[in-house]
């Protein structure tokens, strides 16, 4: 049951909600955003729902962008990694002591912010990305590169 739940919402509901809305979007100029997850490209123990739903998400996008480009539509996805105040942060780091080991992992050794996946969210409707579609955004401070928690920058560097 979860399992078709989750495809339901994540890949079905991407699919719905942007048939739906063709008919109504500006043609040419129109840009439409997919929210996927790392999950798409990175398989994750115990999330074959997820990972499942969301590379088909990411197949959703780069098809569309195939099939609409023809007509002025731009159809791109933004791909989160953890972002602070969020229910999927609070589950995955629910005391301190996890959340600082959890950023010690990513690159950046920060969470990123809501506003960072509305900037990129803005620039991917703007008219600088007007040469952009069929792609995917990695919003993640490099999280989805993997583990970056040992100190490799030179002590006379620092």
């Amino acid at each position: 049951n979860a399992f078709k739940t989750v495809v339901d919402i994540d890949l079905l509901g991407t699919f719905n909600v942007f048939r739906a809305s063709y008919p109504y979007l500006n043609k040419p100029g129109a840009s439409l955003i997919a929210i996927t997850a790392g999950q798409a490209v990175n398989p994750m123990m115990f999330q074959i729902h997820a990972c499942a739903a969301k590379a088909g998400v990411n197949m959703v996008t780069k098809v569309l962008a195939m099939e609409w480009g023809p007509a002025g539509v731009r159809v791109n996805g933004i791909s989160p990694g953890p972002i602070a105040d969020t229910e999927g942060m609070a589950r995955l780091a629910p005391d301190p002591s996890m959340e600082s080991a959890r950023k010690g992992r990513i690159a950046l050794r920060d969470y990123g912010t809501k506003r960072d996946i509305a900037d990129m969210a803005l620039y991917l409707s703007s008219d600088a990305a007007k040469y952009i579609t069929g792609s995917i955004f990695t919003v993640d401070g490099g999280s989805e590169m993997g583990d970056a928690t040992a100190d490799a920058i030179p002590e006379a560097f620092k």
